[in-house]
């Protein structure tokens, strides 16, 4: 925790994150001395082409894997002292995730699947049914909430998907290719959402894409070659 008089440290940072896969003649470098600072309320978009380290540099970020060097910091911890139900527990109380193939299960209605991450936290029915309902609706899914993903487009998949990563109230969503499986219309739809979400409720949103009009909507884009970050800049949408 900060001092008396001190700005609290970003909500995340690489400090000379390095990953490597296998060992010896076999070791891939995936990340090389990272630094990276990303703070509350951003709105960040991560860019490359395949290999250059943006899916790794997510694993870490979202606690699913660890740093072969370097520090991760988030909210000022150093999550690589933390144990595997620690990081399990930062996961849960302060990521929601949203993938590009939407991830839903597929016999159960949509506002059972928003509940699931309620589930885990041992909440009453009543009240993770209260949360549900409530996240369906800022989506903008009112009249949905029985419905299965078979009888949902994909953009209203991916609501779905999304109202279950932020029911929680996570400070951070990391989406990994959003819209990769939906249209051009929909696809707007969903930036749309993912906008309005970070400008109104104030969660950080991490996004990864190959695709640069959607990375347009995002206020600051960071591109990584080879391991490393080749540009860090805002977008033309926050100039």
């Amino acid at each position: 925790m900060p001092r008396d008089g001190e700005p609290p440290p970003p909500l995340i940072a690489f400090e000379g994150v390095s990953k490597v896969f296998g060992t010896g003649l076999a070791a891939v470098p995936a990340l090389n001395a990272v630094d990276l600072r990303i703070d509350r309320g951003e709105f960040v978009a991560i860019m490359g082409p395949s290999g250059s380290g943006k899916s790794t540099a997510m694993n870490i970020l979202g606690c699913l894997d660890t740093p072969t060097s370097g520090t991760y910091r988030f909210m000022g911890v150093d999550v690589g002292r933390l144990d595997r139900r620690r990081r399990a527990l930062l996961r849960r109380r302060y990521l929601g995730f949203v993938f590009q193939g939407f991830n839903l299960l597929a016999r159960t209605s949509a506002v059972e699947n928003v509940e699931l991450p309620l589930i885990y936290r041992g909440m009453a029915p009543a009240e993770r049914r209260r949360l549900a309902l409530g996240a369906l609706a800022r989506v903008g899914l009112e009249g949905r909430e029985d419905h299965t993903p078979g009888e949902l487009s994909g953009g209203q998949q991916q609501r779905v998907a999304i109202a279950r990563a932020t029911v929680t109230d996570p400070a951070v969503l990391l989406a990994d290719e959003p819209t990769g499986n939906l249209d051009t219309r929909m696809s707007l739809e969903i930036m749309n959402l993912l906008v309005r979400l970070n400008r109104e409720q104030g969660i950080t949103v991490i996004m990864v894409t190959h695709e640069p009009d959607m990375a347009a909507f995002a206020r600051r884009i960071i591109r990584f070659v080879d391991g490393r970050i080749d540009s860090d800049a805002p977008s033309e949408r926050a100039a």
